[in-house]
């Protein structure tokens, strides 16, 4: 399918590895020009050499830290003009809510809630003004369905999740959408810092946690990064101009609710 989207601009936050990278390699695939986000250089300029190279596209690396406001002044001066924002952030790290400080909730809230927030705020308007604009914010399948020992991520996203169903109306009139992708467990750091947390607790190796969640899951294992970022590009395409404020699973089917 053509995505309709050649010769697009991208602002891709997280994007040196995991989700984030998945993201912009599909969008990449469609023709979109890039400005990848990540605050560690190196990771993040050889993410930006392969992309190049394997797709052809302009790909412009932007080491800084998203949740400032000079890091988003740096991220915008490389793009002042994105057709397409995809928000993304690492979690918080998982623990009990007795442990938490005050610190450690303003530090989930910055960066899974009001750093994406900021990043919209300075890139909405022209959207709507040049009549398309794609905005797809990556937050978590814990927004709806909760797990326990992520309260900051579940917290600070759903947060965002709020924020976003007042204003994503705004714009569909000019074919302007915001959506939220809720990702399940993929093969990403993030899922082996929770395997880390399960394997310490129970005593059990890697493989043994592996092999529970994928017994436990209907589809019987845990989400490719190359699905998530193909659901993306979608999202972000042409196509896709009918589509706002929902709050999309890709979850393997893990979330056993009707809404």
């Amino acid at each position: 399918m053509d995505l309709g989207l050649k010769g697009r601009k991208a602002i891709v936050c997280a994007s040196s590895k995991g989700l984030g990278r998945a993201c912009a390699e599909h969008l990449a695939e469609a023709g979109v020009d890039l400005v990848l986000n990540a605050r560690s250089a190196g990771p993040l300029r050889e993410t930006a050499e392969q992309i190049r190279a394997a797709f052809g596209v302009k790909v412009t690396p932007v080491a800084a830290d998203v949740t400032t406001e000079a890091g988003q002044e740096e991220i915008f001066a490389a793009c002042p003009a994105p057709d397409i924002l995809v928000n993304n952030a690492a979690g918080p790290p998982a623990g009990d809510f007795r442990d938490w400080s005050r610190a450690d909730w303003h530090m989930a809230l910055d960066g899974n809630m009001l750093a994406p927030i900021e990043m919209i705020r300075r890139c909405l308007d022209g959207m709507i003004a040049r009549k398309f604009g794609r905005i797809v914010n990556i937050t978590s399948a814990g927004v709806k369905s909760p797990f326990k020992p992520l309260g900051l991520s579940n917290g600070a996203r759903t947060g965002l999740t709020g924020f976003i169903a007042g204003i994503a109306r705004d714009g569909v009139a000019h074919n302007v959408t915001i959506n939220n992708l809720l990702p399940g467990l993929f093969a990403t750091d993030r899922m082996t810092s929770l395997l880390n947390m399960i394997t310490t607790r129970d005593g059990i190796s890697e493989e043994e946690a592996i092999a529970i969640f994928a017994k436990n899951f209907p589809a019987g294992r845990l989400g490719n990064p190359d699905e998530f970022g193909a659901y993306c590009a979608f999202l972000c395409s042409a196509r896709a101009g009918y589509i706002t404020g929902q709050n999309l699973l890709i979850d393997g089917g893990d979330y056993p609710g009707t809404f």
